[in-house]
């Protein structure tokens, strides 16, 4: 028997949709129900390897945390990394394909149609209920025609819609009404259900604004949904963690945020130990003088590394190392420190870019993407972060390049390799494991003359795992779930 699907859409993107599919597919796991997350395309910068070696946006892999089962390409067939703001990346089940301006891929993407079919129906004879994610609005009127995310999704799969707004932005109404207005009839006929999220207040002040939705949408209210505080993986380019700074900190954390800023979540451990605030600087002024220093990945590390040449960060990075600062490098960042960056293939545009030279090292392209889930012990690593010698990692490999000692020594390097206080590494997620982050966080309140033995660091995997059932009660709190049932039993 084939899954139950339902569909969470929004009125436009940050509305919240990825946490509401997490939230149901936990809600539906608690309930007894085999339970899968799908979206047919998404477009992010935080991606996920798999068991398998595929590539797969962060937003299903937490949703399917949510739902208890391992994450698999099939979740979501059509992944798009930005590399410019004209052109992305494309992934299909998986594995890259190449890079396409936007106009390219809107001309290719409804012959995108039958892989994401195959992986819908796979995941749908093996589970009781599919989640579906839309993405953005499914009422941009330039898009419709060709759409293979929102209502053509929901037309493929045969299934119910509900539709999120966001109150916190404002306009509630007017985004949910108006979108309802710009929807065909067959579409609108679809919507079986409407939620306002991110709420604050007194839900009895919204209740007038309620009666009129329903009588002018003519769609049951599914929900008032109140601002949740989970502290849950995000979507890159909309995330809050972005712009937040812990005033409490005692170490002082300073991330590099890049143009194209991939994976930020490799940091989240790091903030959720007590005493360390992870703050994300974009101008040179605003560098000062943390503890450590962090160059993250990215989806273009030639052109964000001339970002960060001209617009002063470098210099401000250089003078940081000189004077002692640890300074890590996470993939893209990682090649950053090196002495250069080749591209003989063109992946990024061609040519050879002069590195930061905090790393006796050089990265070349290379057409084929390394993805890998990996796992180990850190071997000896020098400097003020030499306490992460023998740690064990676990975590996962997303790059086009490769490094090697500019001096051809060495063969193969190890997992974290270091020059002085300069670290890098190809692993996203290494600060993940409870050894690894005790670790680096005992040296740097060493550093600071704190004491390291107070350091309490968090179980990443049971804590992940607090937060879904905590967003599952407060869902279930505010949500109509007689009435979601409803829907998921009556469907289109």
């Amino acid at each position: 028997m084939a899954a139950k699907p339902i569909m969470v859409q929004g009125t436009m993107s940050g509305v919240g949709k990825s946490l509401l599919v997490a939230g149901l597919c936990r809600i539906f796991a608690q309930d007894g129900y085999r339970v899968a997350p799908f979206k047919s395309q998404n477009m992010a910068l935080n991606s996920c390897i798999t068991a398998s070696g595929a590539e797969m946006g962060r937003a299903q892999v937490v949703q399917a945390e949510a739902a208890g089962i391992p994450p698999e390409a099939a979740m979501n067939p059509i992944l798009l990394k930005p590399t410019s703001d004209v052109g992305s990346q494309v992934i299909v089940n998986g594995h890259a394909i190449g890079t396409m301006g936007a106009r390219d891929y809107f001309a290719f993407k409804r012959s995108l149609v039958s892989d994401i079919m195959r992986a819908y129906d796979d995941l749908a004879g093996r589970f009781d209920i599919i989640v579906i994610e839309g993405a953005g609005s499914p009422a941009e009127i330039n898009l419709k025609s060709d759409d293979i995310v929102n209502m053509g999704m929901a037309r493929m799969a045969a299934s119910p819609v509900l539709l999120a707004g966001d109150i916190d932005r404002g306009g509630v109404f007017a985004q949910l009404l108006g979108t309802l207005m710009l929807l065909d009839d067959d579409e609108r006929a679809m919507v079986k259900g409407l939620v306002v999220n991110k709420f604050r207040g007194d839900k009895t002040i919204l209740d007038p604004g309620l009666d009129a939705l329903r009588e002018r949408g003519g769609v049951p209210i599914a929900g008032v949904v109140p601002y949740v505080r989970v502290d849950i993986d995000d979507e890159d380019s909309l995330s809050d963690r972005l712009d937040d700074r812990r005033a409490d900190a005692l170490v002082d954390v300073a991330v590099v945020r890049l143009p194209r800023l991939s994976n930020f979540t490799d940091f989240i451990a790091l903030d959720a130990i007590d005493g360390v605030g992870v703050r994300y600087v974009q101008r040179a002024r605003d560098l000062g003088e943390p503890d450590l220093v962090v160059l993250p990945g990215t989806k273009n590390t030639i052109a964000d590394l001339k970002w960060l040449r001209e617009s002063g960060l470098e210099a401000a990075l250089l003078k940081r190392a000189a004077a002692g600062t640890p300074v890590v490098g996470v993939c893209g960042g990682y090649q950053m420190l090196g002495r250069e960056v080749r591209d003989p293939h063109g992946v990024e545009g061609g040519g050879t870019v002069r590195g930061m030279g905090l790393l006796p090292a050089v990265t070349s392209f290379e057409p084929e993407k390394r993805q890998a889930r990996t796992s180990g012990v850190i071997g000896q690593v020098g400097g003020a972060l030499g306490g992460l010698s023998g740690a064990r990692f676990e975590g996962y490999e997303i790059h086009m390049g490769e490094t090697a000692w500019a001096d051809g020594a060495g063969g193969e390097l190890p997992v974290l390799v270091s020059a002085g206080n300069v670290y890098g590494t190809y692993v996203h997620g290494i600060f993940d494991t409870k050894e690894c982050a005790s670790a680096l966080a005992a040296a740097l309140f060493e550093a600071k003359g704190l004491d390291a033995g107070s350091v309490r660091v968090v179980d990443m995997k049971a804590y992940k795992q607090e937060q879904y059932d905590e967003l599952a009660r407060v869902l279930r709190g505010s949500l109509d779930m007689d009435l979601i049932y409803r829907i998921l039993e009556e469907g289109v």
